[in-house]
């Protein structure tokens, strides 16, 4: 017979609720500065961390970081080169700069709130707003907002599209260092309609894709040697076949995608029990590369 000492003990362990893992959000959105290690993207763009990120300073001659108090003004130094050479190249499209909105964390990894990516230094988004001016204080640039390039119906371009956003969207993409830039559809549609016929391999490169209208989202590729980093299958031109996407893979976008056609209804099949899938803010440790430790416990 159990003595009553030990059996208590017994009792008591098993009553006592197990610890659930701290989520990883919480973990990487309370590091405010970035880990003391070489520059490498860990993981994919939507489940990893960033080693080694460098800030994008708040001010500089030709951009300005917006939303300060989200600190996601941090990335690999490939992408604040990339960023501060296209504030520049905004200057000679006609621009006064770039206000640039979320980048990544100071160690990357999933965020607290919004971006489902974002994650590993090498997303960046950018205001569709050409800058009024560069001097814009903290405070105002908590409130500031950018404009919606898109109509509210989303098969068209606002009177807020130019030739300059055009010009603009241009040299993002056709920078060797991008694999990707996600738009509104009615955005890469307007593009198509007025881009040289000469010239529209980079086109391949403008990705539709929904609640893009205020800004354009910026996906640089894995650098190269950058051995933890997961590239993005499929590739644009894989997604494109080959051309620019200006095809009926387009056109979904503006007509099936927002009023999906009636099918026939479908006998019904015996549904096999799945753990539902992960969404990021959902992530503990465990799911994220191994490499992730060690960026988030380095000094």
């Amino acid at each position: 017979m159990l003595k009553p000492f030990i059996l208590g003990l017994l009792l008591t362990a098993v009553a006592a609720p197990v610890q659930a893992e701290p989520l990883a959000n919480r973990l990487f959105g309370a590091e405010k500065t970035a880990s003391r290690q070489a520059a490498m993207p860990v993981g994919s763009y939507a489940k990893g961390c960033a080693a080694g990120q460098v800030q994008l300073p708040e001010n500089g001659p030709t951009w300005q970081a917006m939303r300060l108090s989200r600190d996601r003004h941090w990335g690999q130094p490939v992408m604040i080169d990339y960023l501060q050479d296209l504030s520049r190249m905004a200057v000679k499209v006609g621009w006064k700069g770039l206000y640039i909105g979320d980048i990544a964390q100071p160690r990357g990894g999933p965020m607290t709130s919004g971006h489902a990516s974002h994650q590993i230094g090498l997303d960046a988004d950018v205001w569709m707003r050409p800058p009024s001016r560069l001097n814009l204080s903290r405070s105002e640039r908590e409130k500031i907002g950018s404009i919606p390039v898109r109509s509210k119906n989303q098969r068209s371009v606002t009177k807020n599209w130019t030739r300059s956003h055009h010009a603009l969207l241009k040299a993002a993409a056709s920078d060797r260092r991008v694999d990707r830039i996600f738009v509104a559809a009615a955005v890469k549609l307007e593009m198509c309609k007025t881009a040289r016929r000469s010239d529209k391999r980079w086109l391949q490169k403008i990705r539709p894709v929904a609640g893009h209208d205020t800004h354009f989202h910026v996906r640089l590729k894995c650098p190269r040697g950058a051995s933890a980093c997961v590239t993005q299958k499929p590739t644009v031109s894989s997604l494109s076949k080959g051309g620019n996407g200006c095809d009926a893979t387009l056109r979904w976008w503006v007509t099936d995608y927002l009023n999906p056609p009636k099918a026939a209804p479908k006998p019904k099949k015996p549904k096999k029990k799945t753990a539902p899938r992960k969404r990021p803010r959902q992530f503990t440790m465990a799911d994220l590369p191994n490499q992730c430790k060690n960026v988030l416990n380095a000094r």
